[in-house]
């Protein structure tokens, strides 16, 4: 079954020199961009991290340093992949948790404006899990009868990943053809940041879902423990996670006055 759209999708898929948000780098990233009339059009840069990459992650993803070493930094590209996802919905295969926070890392630390306003994500293992709880091999294996060739390749993740959400949406009868609901049912926590280090609550205000403060609103923070923000502003977090939190302390400070 085609998925149903009414403005363009990119699935997206990283490889990295490892998994830590903050500090890793993109060393390949592909977009497959899915039009309303079903055209596509896709693209991948190989990417010169600038840090070294570990060779235990090299022997995971196939890319060593000596394959992008002559290969543009994420400065010299990050506009051109900001240009394709622009004014479109997200989809990948973990992306929620990984992908998309570290994506956006990549552009804030290049001062390349990204934000989720109106973006609806679609994460493809959340819905994996909820229904079969396997990994995108098995995933691609169990819904399009293929053997996932190339894993690791972001450019074979990407396609497989597309191919897998058509065919949950085609075997799946509670799944609803819409990018509204598969972006609703495929969100494990409803986050503000893309880290998940704050979450909406019941009443859909937005409290700290670790530490010491889990549970408290931020709003509770920023009014009885000013020094608690001035931490984490300083320590080693997501610089979107900063960011949402640099906005919701303005925020709060703009409704006094």
């Amino acid at each position: 079954m085609k998925i149903n759209l009414v403005r363009p999708i990119c699935f997206f898929d990283l490889e990295t020199t490892g998994i830590n948000i903050s500090k890793d780098r993109i060393v390949e990233i592909s977009v497959l961009k899915i039009f309303p009339n079903g055209n596509k059009e896709s693209k991948t840069w190989l990417v010169n991290p600038k840090i070294p990459i570990p060779t235990e992650v090299s022997n995971i993803h196939g890319i060593t340093d000596d394959m992008v070493v002559n290969e543009p930094s994420f400065d010299s590209i990050g506009v051109h992949v900001k240009d394709m996802i622009d004014k479109c919905d997200l989809g990948g295969f973990n992306s929620n948790k990984f992908d998309i926070p570290l994506l956006a890392e990549e552009f804030l630390r290049n001062e390349i404006d990204f934000n989720l306003e109106n973006v609806k994500c679609i994460d493809v293992q959340n819905i994996f899990h909820k229904m079969e709880k396997r990994t995108l091999g098995a995933a691609y294996q169990f819904y399009c009868q293929k053997d996932l060739i190339d894993a690791h390749s972001s450019k074979a993740d990407t396609l497989a990943t597309f191919e897998v959400l058509e065919a949950q949406i085609e075997k799946y009868s509670e799944l609803e053809n819409d990018v509204d609901f598969l972006s609703d049912f495929s969100s494990r926590n409803k986050s503000v940041d893309l880290a998940g280090f704050i979450i909406y609550n019941k009443d859909n205000i937005p409290c700290f879902s670790f530490g010491k403060h889990k549970g408290k609103t931020v709003d509770f923070i920023i009014e009885n423990e000013p020094g608690y923000l001035g931490w984490i502003l300083n320590s080693d977090f997501p610089m979107y996670t900063k960011k949402i939190l640099t906005k919701l302390r303005l925020s709060k400070l703009n409704n006094k006055f």
